[in-house]
């Protein structure tokens, strides 16, 4: 939201979050997604597809109730597990025959001279040597290709205060309220953002944090990073801390990420807006462009200790957030690169492909109500036996928007200067301006507003892309028709692209709507799963997922709870291809409060990574009485944000017979 909300106030910074992610600060009349999709399914008036399988998913009789069962039974599927029954409690539950062990936690050792985690007596500097808080993407990288030793990497995207510290927040009439603020626990929260590199190895078939390693590494909020690219040097990322334009100090609000094919790990800038407060001098140059990304957000109170996060102070340093991080986890003295030429704005993630000819593409959600896909290709080519030739290959390349036509089209449209309206005109004077202001560049090119873009996964086995459409509830019921009958999508969408023979740099796709999420059984909701789908397969509100080795459709969930579906956020299978198309199964579920992040396969699809984030959090939940604990957990410290390794007793490929 634009306003500033005093962190001392009724609401937590998590629940601030999710009200600015509703806002929806798109104000072009530019069509949104739901009327795309009513426009062409109108036409086509529930001709197969899954639109014929809502008019059966979506009826609550006993005869049809008895047909999905059937269904079920009789609908092969490529997974190959016992579902996980749906529910809400204080654990975890992984399906059958499978084991779920805690890897890493917040505060645990990163080094092996890392201070034990105390957080009664925790420190910017310990925090800075530890595991950070909510884990978000996991990435996994085999050391000269071995199955039992590696680097994982993990985004650390934001923090509860609440939670994270002793005595803080209270509870008055059932709403949590923050304490007053110090240097000292801002500083804190800083250190516990950005990202960890660490070494892991399996002993005795367990995988374990390799302490001695010399690949390990915290990534914070204060660590040196580079801008690069076109936005690089130029006048508007230029402050009095960096009259150069080229150093910034830190990476904020790493949600999902990636991995390149030349195993570098990419970090997200996602909600980073919510760091800045102040006010800028009127008339001033950034008014628009903050306006249309939500700065100031005002969630947290670092701009009251450090001058970079008030913009009446540094009117610049919003702008050299929001773009895509590359790491080099070889080597733990490469300075972070800021990657320019991907755009700025909320990236979700950034899944990379190579393409049939050499080029990489990389595709991004901008993770806001009626923003945009996005997708970025190279211009040069990825070379496989020369690792050092790859390093800049993010730097020059064309970044795309994405319009979804009526016809079942999709149109990537390069965001260039010079071409079409991105000229002086409009305010843009080079590459750098159309680059920082991503957003309205890609309004006047008239983009489709999207349902809340999450994560984007390609699929390099088939030449398909998957769109992550958490929710809108925003829509009205001017946007309806019978075949798109729901009014305020609270449960999202999930969007099937398919790129033209198979290349993932073609400029003109087509799509498909492959499932509209919710209860199958309320008939006013509307959800389009397979009638193979059982009580517990299907979910809402989709946010991260994963194409393991056989290039199966993995989907974890944002938003389920107690109040709102009556289940907690897990880990869902979903089949993409033949008679089971659409039909989904349970396989791991948080506890009450958590988020279910991740998900990262290993090559060889023995082991699973998933990652839990703000556990604990539904409720009034404080440092002092979370909602929930892990089990077998200390009972003398809070619930802890946690990495999950998933593992099949006596071992073989998860989820294959």
């Amino acid at each position: 939201m634009n306003e500033h909300v005093d962190p001392k106030g009724i609401k937590s910074p998590a629940h601030i979050r999710e009200e600015s992610e509703d806002v929806g600060r798109n104000r072009s009349a530019n069509p949104t997604m739901g009327d795309i999709i009513n426009r062409r399914y109108s036409r086509r008036g529930f001709l197969g597809g899954s639109l014929a399988v809502a008019a059966i998913g979506a009826t609550v009789s006993p005869m049809a109730l008895l047909a999905a069962r059937e269904a079920e039974a009789a609908t092969p599927s490529s997974f190959d597990f016992t579902e996980v029954e749906a529910g809400v409690d204080e654990t975890h539950h992984v399906a059958e025959g499978y084991d779920a062990d805690v890897l890493l936690r917040w505060g645990d050792k990163v080094f092996a001279d890392s201070p034990e985690f105390d957080p009664q007596n925790q420190t910017a500097e310990k925090q800075a040597r530890q595991f950070g808080y909510n884990n978000d993407y996991i990435g996994f990288i085999p050391i000269e290709g071995a199955d039992d030793r590696g680097i994982l990497v993990v985004n650390h995207e934001y923090t509860n205060a609440e939670l994270m510290f002793p005595n803080f927040a209270t509870v008055e009439d059932g709403e949590v309220k923050l304490g007053e603020y110090t240097k000292e626990l801002v500083d804190i929260e800083i250190a516990a953002h950005g990202g960890t590199i660490i070494e892991i190895r399996k002993v005795d078939g367990k995988w374990q944090p390799a302490l001695d390693s010399r690949y390990n590494r915290r990534i914070t909020g204060e660590t040196e990073t580079s801008l690069s690219g076109p936005v690089a040097g130029h006048d508007r990322v230029k402050t009095n801390a960096d009259p150069s334009g080229t150093k910034v100090f830190g990476t904020l609000n790493n949600c999902a990420g990636g991995l390149t094919p030349w195993g570098t790990y990419l970090l997200a800038e996602e909600n980073f807006h919510g760091y800045f407060g102040g006010e800028l001098p009127g008339g001033h140059r950034e008014t628009e462009n903050y306006q249309r990304i939500g700065v100031p957000g005002g969630w947290y109170e670092w701009a009251a200790f450090h001058d970079r996060f008030d913009i009446s102070k540094e009117p610049n340093e919003a702008n050299r957030f929001g773009w895509i991080v590359e790491v080099d986890p070889m080597d733990p003295n490469a300075v972070p690169k800021k990657r320019t030429a991907l755009g700025r704005f909320k990236h979700e993630g950034c899944e990379t492909v190579v393409n049939g000819d050499g080029r990489v593409v990389g595709y991004s959600g901008d993770d806001e109500r009626f923003d945009y896909v996005y997708k970025f290709v190279t211009a040069g080519t990825f070379n496989p036996d020369d690792r050092a030739a790859n390093a800049d290959l993010l730097d020059d390349g064309t970044l795309h928007v994405a319009r979804f036509d009526e016809d079942g089209t999709v149109e990537w449209m390069p965001l260039v200067h010079g071409e079409g309206p991105l000229t002086a005109e409009n305010g843009f004077e080079s590459q750098a301006d159309v680059l920082i202001e991503t957003r309205r560049a890609a309004d006047l090119l008239g983009a489709t507003k999207m349902d809340r873009p999450e994560d984007v996964q390609p699929n390099p086995t088939t030449g398909k892309v998957y769109v992550m459409l958490t929710n809108n509830t925003k829509r009205t019921e001017d946007d309806l028709n019978a075949a798109n009958p729901r009014a305020e999508n609270a449960f999202g969408h999930i969007i099937e692209i398919t790129e033209t023979d198979g290349d993932f740099a073609s400029t003109r796709s087509t799509w498909e709507v492959l499932v509209k999420c919710g209860d199958p059984s309320v008939a006013e909701v509307g959800a389009t799963f397979s009638p193979a789908t059982s009580e517990n397969g299907w979910f809402g509100m989709p946010d991260n997922a994963a194409v393991d080795a056989d290039g199966r459709l993995w989907i974890s969930t944002d938003g389920n709870s107690r109040d709102k579906t009556g289940r907690t956020d897990g880990l869902w299978a979903l089949e993409t291809e033949g008679e089971a198309r659409g039909t989904s199964k349970l396989f791991f579920r948080v506890p009450v409060g958590a988020e279910m992040c991740g998900p990262y396969f290993t090559p060889d699809a023995e082991t699973l990574f998933l990652a839990v984030q703000h556990p604990g959090e539904e409720g009034a939940a404080t440092f002092e009485d979370p909602a929930t604990r892990w089990p077998d957990f200390d009972e003398t410290l809070p619930v802890r944000p946690s990495v999950v390794v998933v593992t099949r007793q006596g071992g073989g490929k998860i989820a294959t017979s």
